[in-house]
């Protein structure tokens, strides 16, 4: 059980960080318009998905889709506050602190 546990999560982080080079590669592709960065993004996008999807064979979808999706989220949010220099709203760390507990709750059982 918890190697199974542990295989889940590496394959949840492993999308999550996957998601989030995604979304940084797709900003910068915004910013800069170069076509490479634009076709890169959209390989890692399906390599992250493909993660993901081999992480639904240790856990439900509803509880991997909300691991990813949280951990993507402060990931990317992380990024763009070191990397971009855009600064976060209290209500904003109060988010990212609720996610980071509502991951915890997720996995009690």
């Amino acid at each position: 059980m918890i190697a199974l546990k542990t295989t889940f999560f590496i394959l949840v982080i492993l999308a999550a960080i996957l998601e989030a080079w995604w979304d940084i590669i797709l900003k910068k592709w915004a910013i800069e318009s170069k076509q490479s960065l634009f076709i890169l993004g959209l390989v890692v996008y399906f390599l992250a998905t493909v993660v993901w999807a081999f992480s639904l064979k240790y856990e439900f979808l509803s509880k991997a889709i909300s691991v990813v999706t949280i951990i993507n989220l402060i990931i990317v949010v992380l990024v763009w506050v070191l990397y971009f220099q855009e600064s976060l709203s209290t209500i904003n760390k109060i988010g990212i602190v609720l996610g980071i507990i509502s991951v915890a709750l997720i996995e009690m059982e």
